[in-house]
């Protein structure tokens, strides 16, 4: 089976990274509200230097959690990963860049694969298996005049 130029395949690709990235920046989020608490994730914000860490830390849960939620679905996918990548964009550069690469020694190895992921489906949208194909498949078609 060849899967060059395959939609099946391409759109199968497309649900595995939307699953996986999704499942872990929600995990991250719920971390963030659940294991850390809001305050714990606050104050942790504020020793990396993260500016506004009171408004910031909460943003960054929600849209972890949310956000992520919405990829393992597919709803406002292009949306939701543009967010997300811009938000992983801010980690690098705010916190992990000055460790190097690695994440063992805090580097940013992890917030930039989870960048590129993210904006990787912002350029490829969803696939056809997520809730937006659905929606918006429906509407195009709808929107479309029969002659």
């Amino acid at each position: 089976m060849t899967t060059r130029n395959n939609p099946t395949m391409t759109s199968v690709a497309l649900l595995v990274l939307r699953v996986v990235l999704g499942f872990i920046l929600a995990a991250h989020g719920w971390q963030k509200f659940f294991q850390y608490t809001l305050d714990g994730a606050t104050a942790s914000f504020e020793q990396m230097g993260v500016p506004l860490a009171s408004v910031v830390a909460p943003a960054v849960a929600t849209l972890e959690l949310a956000g992520g939620i919405a990829l393992v679905l597919g709803v406002l996918t292009r949306v939701a990963a543009a967010l997300l990548a811009v938000e992983m964009l801010g980690a690098l550069f705010l916190v992990h860049l000055s460790s190097g690469i690695f994440v063992d020694n805090g580097g940013y190895e992890l917030v930039a694969i989870l960048a590129a992921a993210a904006a990787a489906l912002v350029l490829a949208g969803p696939g056809a298996y997520s809730v937006d194909r659905f929606l918006f498949a429906r509407k195009a078609a709808v929107a479309v005049p029969s002659v």
